[in-house]
C-alpha cells in the first residue's frame, strides 16, 4: 500500500477543524455517538475532521435527482443513501452525496462496501477527484463518479488497485451513465443537469 500524505491544499475550500492529532474511524464514531459533533457538518478524511462545504441549490438538486433515479430503478435488495457516512478505511468516513450498496440485515450500520459512490462537486472538485478518489480506491469501491457542476460532466473512476483508480473517463452531456455492477441503471448525463 502506498503511503499517503495529506496535502492541506486538497481540502480547500473545506478546512481541517482538528489539530495535529489524527482520529481513527472507530474513535470518530464514538464521538459522533456521544453527540460531540451534532451541530457540525463534518467528515473524517485521513484521520482529520474536515468541515464540509455548504450545498448550493444546483448541488442539492443534482444529488437528489441522482438518488431518486437510482431508488426508482433498483429493487429492495439495494440500499441507496444520500449524504450518509461510508466506512471507507480505518481513518476515513466520508459522506458521499449518493451511495449504492447491497442491503444489509443490520439495522444500524455504516456501509463499508458500495457498488457505486457519487460525489457532486463544485468548490470541492479537487478534494473529490484526488483525496476522496484515493480513499475510495483504497476501499476498492468498484465505481466512483464525480459530478462536476462547473463543466456539466461526470468523471467515472473504475478499476481500483493499490489506492488508485486505473481508469478515469470524463462523460459529457450527450453521453450515458451505465454503472458496471448495476446494469439496470441508464442515465443520460444531460438528465443529471436538466432544469426539469
Amino acid at each position: 500500500m502506498l503511503e499517503f500524505v495529506l496535502d492541506p491544499d486538497l481540502l480547500e475550500p473545506e478546512r481541517i477543524i482538528a489539530g495535529r492529532h489524527r482520529l481513527s474511524r472507530r474513535a470518530y464514531d464514538k464521538l459522533v455517538a456521544r453527540g460531540v459533533f451534532d451541530d457540525e457538518r463534518i467528515e473524517l478524511l485521513r484521520g482529520r475532521l474536515v468541515a464540509m462545504s455548504p450545498q448550493g441549490k444546483l448541488h442539492a438538486t443534482v444529488s437528489a435527482r441522482l438518488a431518486q433515479h437510482l431508488i426508482r430503478a433498483l429493487d429492495t435488495t439495494y440500499e441507496v443513501r444520500s449524504h450518509s457516512p461510508f466506512a471507507a478505511t480505518d481513518d476515513s468516513e466520508p459522506e458521499p452525496d449518493v451511495s449504492v450498496s447491497r442491503r444489509q440485515r443490520r439495522r444500524a450500520y455504516h456501509p463499508s462496501r458500495a457498488l457505486l459512490l457519487i460525489e457532486v462537486a463544485k468548490s470541492s472538485l479537487r478534494t473529490d477527484r484526488i483525496l476522496k478518489a484515493a480513499i475510495y480506491a483504497e476501499n476498492r469501491a468498484p465505481e466512483y463518479w464525480v459530478v462536476d457542476l462547473a463543466t456539466k460532466s461526470v468523471f467515472i473512476h473504475t478499476d481500483p488497485a493499490r489506492g488508485v483508480y486505473r481508469s478515469v473517463v470524463q462523460l459529457r452531456r450527450k453521453d450515458v451513465l451505465r454503472p458496471a455492477l448495476l446494469p439496470e441503471i441508464v442515465i443520460r448525463v444531460s438528465e443529471v443537469f436538466s432544469a426539469r
